[in-house]
């Protein structure tokens, strides 16, 4: 999995820990979640998405190798 949270995550000036508060994760989550080493649930990805004011398709791209 490959992601864009990171990218998007600083256009909007947010730090992982302000992101995670957002959404309702720890601050490692969402460093695991931006250096693709954790697949979110589908709420998650939504929250995460939604918090950063994408799609979950602009934000995730699943691999089918994954």
């Amino acid at each position: 999995m490959r992601t864009r949270i990171k990218e998007y995550r600083q256009s909007l000036s947010l730090t992982q820990e302000q992101l995670a508060k957002i959404v309702g994760v720890t601050r490692q989550t969402i460093l695991f979640l931006e250096k693709g080493k954790y697949n979110p649930s589908l709420r998650l990805a939504h929250k995460i998405a939604r918090a950063l004011h994408k799609s979950i398709d602009e934000t995730f791209s699943f691999d089918d190798e994954d």
